[in-house]
């Protein structure tokens, strides 16, 4: 695993998107926005399921298809008879996935192979449905804690947003599983879901509760398995793109540690920048930096500890209007 927060962090990315000529008529789809941008905090690990269980370059296209029984076939257009399906499922490798310690993973949008959704799924030359690609569902059904996201999908901000603070947040985890090997324990656990409680309040603010019970109610002989059981719960939570609304009923929530401290003018500000933001005139970063010059001035331990009040440098140079 990554360790520690030192370092980029380990992504594993469609090899085409980073300018590898491994598409079927022998071109790339490098995107800039992953190699340029997120390549500045990021560690691009390259993979082409269909390179890698040797199609080839240039190859034949692919598509899917469903057989009889309905089992997701990948096939070659001109010859629907070679079906590539089990051996693009194989070229999973979990282990190498665990080993690279990888934080998230980006693919190629409308790929049989990579594709996350709205894949076609064709019989003859009718599309009968859509799916997912068929290494992106072996992935995602392997790792279904793993951010996942394509090319296409990182184009809208919210969603852009959500992916790389669900990296941010998995690159943590793993850096306290680490420290936790050697000294397991509850409080741990504990002042991790404080830390990030802010944030599930604004993706999912139900499951905060749920998560904390889920920890209180741990039994010192199943510490694992509720780790392992916390993490799934984490990221589906997180899993959910917030929206301004819920920004801003974290963002006043925050502002009730401030209630005794200020006075109406200031806290008007406040609540104006709040507005500001939920309305759409300002970014996120404003009501979040407004909020902090006052507890500069009026220092809250569980604020300093927030990391959705502090989010990592990377974290925030990446986040969409800072």
């Amino acid at each position: 695993m990554a360790a520690g927060l030192s370092g980029k962090i380990p992504v594993g990315v469609s090899s085409c998107l980073l300018g590898e000529r491994v598409r079927y008529d022998g071109g790339h789809k490098r995107h800039d926005y992953v190699v340029e941008s997120l390549g500045k905090y990021f560690e691009l690990h390259p993979f082409c399921p269909e390179f890698a269980v040797g199609l080839g370059v240039p190859r034949k296209p692919i598509q899917l298809t469903r057989d009889g029984t309905g089992e997701l076939r990948c096939v070659q257009v001109d010859d629907p008879r070679v079906d590539h399906g089990r051996a693009l499922r194989d070229s999973l490798d979990a282990e190498r996935i665990q080993r690279l310690g990888l934080c998230g993973y980006i693919l190629k949008k409308g790929s049989p192979s990579c594709g996350i959704e709205a894949v076609p799924v064709w019989r003859g030359e009718n599309p009968v449905g859509e799916s997912s690609g068929i290494f992106a569902h072996a992935l995602m059904q392997a790792f279904p804690w793993l951010p996942v996201e394509d090319e296409g999908r990182l184009g809208e901000a919210p969603l852009r947003d959500n992916f790389i603070q669900r990296v941010f947040v998995l690159r943590r985890w793993f850096a306290l599983m680490e420290e936790w090997r050697s000294k397991p324990g509850p409080a741990a656990l504990t002042r991790f879901h404080a830390r990030h409680k802010l944030i599930i309040m604004s993706c999912d603010p139900a499951s905060y509760p749920t998560l904390g019970r889920l920890l209180a109610e741990a039994r010192k002989d199943d510490l694992a398995g509720i780790a392992k059981q916390y993490l799934s719960g984490l990221m589906a939570a997180l899993g959910q793109p917030a929206s301004p609304g819920k920004h801003a009923n974290v963002l006043l929530h925050v502002l009730g540690y401030l209630k005794h401290k200020l006075d109406r003018d200031e806290r008007e500000a406040l609540r104006q920048g709040i507005d500001d933001f939920q309305e759409g005139r300002v970014s996120l970063q404003t009501p979040i930096s407004l909020l902090n010059r006052q507890f500069s001035r009026h220092p809250d331990p569980y604020i300093a500890d927030s990391w959705y009040m502090n989010p990592e440098p990377g974290e925030l140079a990446l986040r969409s209007g800072s």
